[in-house]
């Protein structure tokens, strides 16, 4: 049934309105000026955080700034890296509105890793500091030269090994810090569990499917996705409400499916290739978030990697500051719906809010879901959301924009 229905959906946009498949468009949505690339000059600027970072680490590791004066320029540095893209994109009118989103997703990543990367080094001075005095308790006497600490956790899993065994403050190099930035996760580690060797196979595969994806993505926008979109517009205009929930409901179909594929190309088939690569060990990159019988486990297993960031740098320590479980959990959905705010309103030049509310509904939806639904019950639900959540964003930020900077001038 499933694929009669959509076969019959396919070929009626084939009839309607041709083939729309055009893969040369895609870069005019990089840019728009083919002698300006604001996109790609902020992506190479990030650099200098990271190296702020890193010098900032090493002057605390020698001593010469204290912790307080480490914490304040760290701060800073966090601060800049998510203003100052934002600042540049608001302001520079090349920026065409994908190329900013990926500028702006990399600065996102960058801060992330770069607050984890400050916190793990200070758990490791202050480790360091309380065994040189745990020695000096023992042996009465100034302490002799010690063995640095190493990374807490380190795990090996399926073969998974760690080449070489790095202590703090050793790690505080540039092919450390850029070895964790380009490796598949956010959060940092001294020692990363390492793969034995690069299955060539496996890596070829990945690439054919990111290749191959990235492919059916832009065909499916292109060909399904934006003829309904410009079909929505008019009963938006005319406040036809029968009209805008039969093209919502149109538009659930194929923005599901990118979704689904987006999922895989991202988790599974990237993910993977970089870790390759990179012999990068921990693969976890997703659980079984499709079996989700509540919004709370679909929000702790689709992404793995965001979900461990949050867990480590935000939510145990606000519990170990005695915050309660619940406003810890608000926290984090107030944190991520800012997240999606900023990587949607910035590219676009409008502020509207509605992925902030999207995230945050999701934690009345979550308690609902929670106390009345169980079972095959909660999995509906989670995935009706999904399928009908993401249009809703969609069609109300696309009549924003169209309205914004088109309307007008027509």
């Amino acid at each position: 049934m499933l694929v009669l229905s959509n076969a019959r959906l396919f070929l009626e946009n084939l009839i309607k309105y041709g083939i729309l498949v055009d893969p040369i468009q895609v870069v005019s949505l990089f840019l728009k000026d083919p002698y300006s690339w604001p996109s790609l000059c902020l992506v190479i600027l990030s650099n200098v955080f990271v190296l702020t970072a890193l010098h900032i680490e090493k002057r605390l590791a020698a001593g010469t700034i204290s912790e307080r004066s480490g914490s304040v320029l760290h701060s800073l540095n966090l601060l800049t890296v998510l203003c100052f893209p934002a600042l540049v994109v608001l302001t520079v009118s090349s920026a065409t509105p994908v190329g900013a989103l990926f500028a702006l997703l990399t600065y996102t990543i960058v801060f992330l890793k770069l607050f984890s990367f400050r916190d793990v080094n200070r758990w490791c001075r202050e480790q360091r500091a309380k065994d040189e005095s745990a020695r000096l308790g023992e042996l009465g006497t100034s302490p002799a030269p010690a063995k640095r600490n190493s990374a807490s956790g380190q795990k090996t899993a399926n073969g998974d090994v760690v080449e070489s065994s790095v202590s703090y403050p050793a790690n505080l190099s540039y092919k450390d810090l850029y070895y964790f930035l380009l490796a598949p996760t956010l959060c940092y580690e001294l020692n990363f569990p390492r793969s034995p060797r690069i299955r060539k196979r496996f890596l070829l595969r990945r690439l054919i499917e990111m290749l191959f994806f990235t492919q059916l993505i832009v065909g499916l926008i292109q060909q399904w996705m934006v003829p309904t979109i410009q079909n929505s517009m008019k009963p938006f205009r005319d406040m036809d409400y029968s009209r805008i929930i039969e093209r919502l409901l149109k538009l659930a179909v194929p923005n599901h499916f990118i979704w689904l594929i987006f999922f895989y190309w991202l988790f599974h088939s990237s993910m993977n290739a970089v870790a390759e690569v990179l012999r990068f060990g921990d693969r976890e990159f997703y659980r079984d978030w499709w079996n989700s019988e509540s919004v709370t486990y679909f929000w702790q297993n689709w992404n793995i990697p965001v979900h461990k960031w949050c867990l480590r740098h935000f939510y145990v320590p606000m519990i170990r500051y005695g915050c309660r479980r619940w406003m810890a959990r608000t926290a984090v959905f107030l944190l991520s719906a800012f997240f999606h705010e900023y990587l949607v309103s910035v590219p676009l030049r409008m502020f509207r809010l509605w992925a902030f509310m999207g995230m945050m509904a999701q934690l009345p939806l979550a308690w609902f879901v929670g106390k009345f639904l169980q079972g095959n019950y909660g999995n509906a639900a989670v995935w009706i959301s999904l399928i009908i959540g993401q249009p809703i964003a969609v069609l109300m930020y696309v009549h924003d924009y169209y309205v914004l900077n088109y309307e007008g001038s027509q």
